[in-house]
């Protein structure tokens, strides 16, 4: 029998929690092999070549510093040595069709000010203890809870303390928790978008996602050169500590034997043999059988119902004229609850959505020499591709709908070259996920504790990346993919 420093622990995908597992597995000596079956590693972070311009594939900022400091001082390295940061002044801009213009400062001091030019000094009030409450949501559930192992109910009360977690009113809505905040209608949009981040609509969101707000609150870090530069640093990291890399190893199949997990298939027929496999893929694809009918029961199937949003994407290489832009910039709908009840109860593209619009070369990215940058625009979207395609006629709709509101406040963009992503391609990478984003959608008090866990109904089969828990986006993934690789580390075999 092999002692456990010789046991060949195989990771499908190269993505933020692959390569946050691969980190942690090579710096303990294990034997490490990535799979990815794309031509560099990142997953949704990898950028796009788009008119000779990268464009970023995964737009956003960096949040959680911590959690990447520590990955790097694991690899023997740290963050800074591999990457520049620049915190961003603005968590972004919010604009309205009547006009209205907000800009929200990373400063929550700065932003109490903001809003209380905006609306008012009772809006400025109740954002302070809007931000009050989140930073209370966020000190009951991240040690016991975002960080470990995930919990049953019972475990996390008896860790946070019942009196914490009640404060956080777990079992409330996050729209409703909002209006006890703020009465102006604007401001619930803007802060509606915590639960859009993880793609679930504020309707049927708890309340504790309030606590993104207090993660922005501790800092948003744009990467010079992109955010694709991450992935880069961190598949550098784990190979500098024994990780290997084969990339276009297209995963077919996870082989069993014995009732454990024994190894994969690549597309071609190569067969591969591993002690242990971390799939860093969602694990509704898994579930739906994509990775073989035998492994299939590892995990839970998923509704439909219980999906988080999708979304349509255009990624551009170009020109914006006309507004100051700041990297992040949201055109929100002119009627919100219009717009939500057609996500969440009609699973439908909403008439007039919200558009949010990433612009790389403010802050980390800098413009081509000639001028143009990379641009990118998402409207959410049901994610329905297994069972209701997005037609021509219906994406150029949407595509008129995003681009007309932009246009209207005033933003023209020329677009050198293109690429649009949508519900139907989302659902080609991920099988069985009808397209969606982030995985389950965070639905109710008690879905935080039905997301996948890093441990699985197969022994030798583990979990990471941000459809599993603690949950979506860079940080969360990277956590889910260190506490694959622990759970790994601790199996018995």
């Amino acid at each position: 029998m092999r002692g456990p420093n010789q046991r060949v622990v195989g990771i499908i995908g190269a993505g933020i929690g692959g390569l946050a597992a691969a980190i942690t597995l090579a710096a303990a000596g294990r034997p490490v092999l990535v799979l990815e079956r794309g031509p560099v590693p990142g997953g949704k972070v990898a950028a796009a070549l788009l008119g000779g311009l990268a464009v970023d594939a995964g737009p956003g900022a960096l949040s959680l510093r911590p959690v990447f400091e520590a990955l790097f001082a694991a690899a023997d390295t740290s963050l800074n040595q591999k990457l520049h940061l620049t915190r961003l002044p603005l968590l972004g801009r919010h604009m309205w069709p009547d006009g209205s213009r907000l800009d929200l400062p990373a400063d929550s001091a700065e932003a109490g000010q903001a809003i209380g030019d905006f609306a008012g000094p009772a809006a400025a009030r109740g954002y302070r203890d809007f931000m009050a409450r989140a930073a209370k949501c966020w000190a009951a559930l991240e040690k016991p809870f975002l960080t470990v192992q995930r919990p049953g109910a019972l475990a996390l009360g008896a860790q946070a303390g019942m009196r914490g977690l009640l404060g956080t009113s777990p079992f409330g809505t996050l729209w409703d928790a909002l209006g006890e905040h703020f009465a102006d209608p604007r401001l619930r949009q803007v802060f509606s978008r915590l639960s859009t981040y993880v793609g679930t609509s504020p309707l049927v969101a708890p309340a504790t996602l309030m606590l993104v707000a207090q993660v922005e609150a501790g800092g948003l870090w744009a990467i010079e050169g992109g955010m694709a530069r991450l992935p880069e640093a961190m598949a550098r990291a784990a190979a500098a500590k024994g990780a290997v890399f084969r990339h276009g190893a297209d995963v077919a199949s996870l082989r069993l034997a014995g009732g454990r997990i024994a190894g994969v298939t690549l597309r071609d027929g190569e067969a591969i043999d591993f002690d242990q496999v971390i799939l860093n893929a969602d694990p509704a694809t898994l579930a739906a059988g994509h990775f073989g009918a035998a492994a299939a029961r590892a995990v839970p199937p998923m509704p439909p119902a219980k999906r988080s949003f999708s979304g349509i994407a255009w990624a551009m290489a170009g020109r914006a004229e006309g507004l100051d832009l700041p990297r992040l910039t949201v055109f929100h709908a002119p009627d919100a609850a219009a717009e939500l009840a057609a996500l969440t109860y009609r699973g439908r593209m909403p008439e007039h959505p919200s558009v949010t619009l990433w612009a790389q070369g403010r802050h980390g990215v800098q413009p081509a020499p000639d001028g143009r940058e990379g641009l990118l625009a998402l409207v959410s979207a049901p994610a329905r591709a297994d069972s209701r395609r997005l037609d021509q006629a219906a994406l150029a709709t949407a595509e008129q709908a995003a681009f007309g509101a932009m246009a209207r406040a005033g933003l023209t963009i020329t677009r050198d070259a293109m690429a649009v992503m949508t519900p139907d391609d989302y659902e080609a990478l991920s099988p069985g996920t009808g397209g969606a984003l982030f995985g389950p959608a965070v639905q109710g008090w008690q879905a935080i504790f039905s997301r996948p866990a890093a441990r699985t109904a197969l022994p030798g089969l583990f979990l990471a990346g941000g459809a599993t828990h603690p949950g979506a986006g860079l940080a969360m993934a990277a956590i889910s993919g260190r506490l694959a690789a622990e759970a790994a580390m601790a199996e018995r075999i």
